[in-house]
């Protein structure tokens, strides 16, 4: 099952709105099948193992990190072809939390003779699939919220230089990140003084749709992100009706979003909403204060990854990760669990989730 994690993850980023997934063919002790899923419309990973397993399937152990699907899609049903095979035992790692398959893979194999057991490295393969899950259950695309720090907090100076707090190695994750997820998000703040291009400037990395948060359309016509030789598109969002400002945009190639009103902002509640209706299943949210800031007090962000670079500003002025007020206790503090930590460089970056909170069927 590790081994078909393994491949799993080189799908991440690829296959939306499907699951990534892996999987391994095993006769005799010995892998004679491997696959993943590559592309949503395309083969699952079943499909690719069986194939290079060939007669060697039939009689042997599959290991597959999500149940076998039981529907037709835009593929016919992989607990099908499993059962075409002739396979003798598949391991799943997770039952499948979509709607339409959710046990009936399994009950299909079963059905047929063939011994399932489920649940194996179970966490591990939920993880990989985290805004699958997430989408499929509620409607709503995964907030990654990210975001670089000194060691004293602050993600810019007073005069709200922010270039450059990590390094280089950090950074290209960051690209590899925006490569991952479906939609990058910040707030009109962000474009405006740091004028970002919102691109996985990675060799075969795949942009992100580009989501500007700006209720009274502040964005400025030329802004980078309005004019990158890129196939992802350009969302702003807002609760103007500024004839003249979103025509202006438009022109540009932007399309604008109109959102529900709240306290005279956008609604990011109905923002996402709206973005996973649309099909996005996962948002790296990346500035700036007030959007984090909201977005945290709102309860929206699902996990959150911090690069933190050896360096502080000292005092205190320059900019802090989130804005609005704050705890006034301690007891009251937003607080984090299942945290893991990784560096890059003399980097650290730390990665964690809000406490208590727990995919649906996890």
């Amino acid at each position: 099952m590790r081994r078909a994690l393994v491949l799993a993850r080189r799908g991440v980023g690829k296959t939306s709105p499907n699951p990534t997934v892996g999987c391994v063919v095993v006769r005799g002790g010995a892998i004679v099948g491997e696959g993943w899923h590559r592309r949503a419309g395309t083969p699952h990973a079943e499909v690719h193992a069986l194939r290079q397993a060939g007669d060697l399937a039939r009689g042997a152990d599959v290991y597959v990190t999500l149940e076998p699907c039981s529907h037709f899609g835009k593929t016919p049903p992989c607990a099908d072809a499993l059962v075409k095979a002739g396979v003798g035992r598949v391991f799943v790692g997770m039952v499948d939390p979509n709607p339409k398959v959710c046990g009936r893979g399994i009950e299909r194999l079963r059905s047929a003779g063939i011994d399932v057991a489920a649940g194996i490295l179970e966490a591990e393969c939920r993880r990989l699939n985290e805004p699958f899950v997430k989408h499929v259950t509620t409607g709503l695309p995964f907030v990654i919220l990210k975001s670089a720090m000194t060691m004293d907090g602050k993600t810019a100076t007073a005069t709200g230089d922010s270039r450059w707090i990590t390094n280089e190695k950090s950074r290209h994750y960051v690209h590899k990140l925006r490569s991952m997820v479906d939609a990058v998000m910040v707030g009109v703040g962000t474009v405006m003084a740091d004028n970002p291009q919102l691109t996985a400037r990675t060799p075969r990395g795949r942009d992100p749709l580009r989501v500007v948060v700006d209720s009274s359309l502040r964005t400025p016509p030329d802004a980078q992100m309005l004019h990158q030789e890129s196939t992802a598109a350009t969302l702003i969002t807002t609760v103007s009706s500024d004839v003249k400002l979103i025509t202006s945009l438009e022109s540009r190639g932007a399309e604008i979003l109109r959102c529900r009103e709240r306290q005279g902002r956008v609604d990011l509640r109905d923002l996402l909403a709206q973005l996973g209706s649309r099909g996005v299943q996962s948002v790296l949210l990346e500035g700036g204060s007030e959007l984090a800031g909201e977005a945290l007090r709102a309860g929206l962000i699902d996990k959150f990854v911090l690069f933190y670079a050896p360096k502080v500003l000292g005092g205190a002025d320059g900019f802090g990760l989130f804005a609005g007020p704050s705890a006034s206790r301690m007891d009251e503090c937003h607080r984090f669990e299942r945290v893991s930590v990784r560096r890059f460089g003399d980097d650290v970056m730390i990665e964690a989730y809000p406490e208590g909170s727990c995919l649906p069927g996890s």
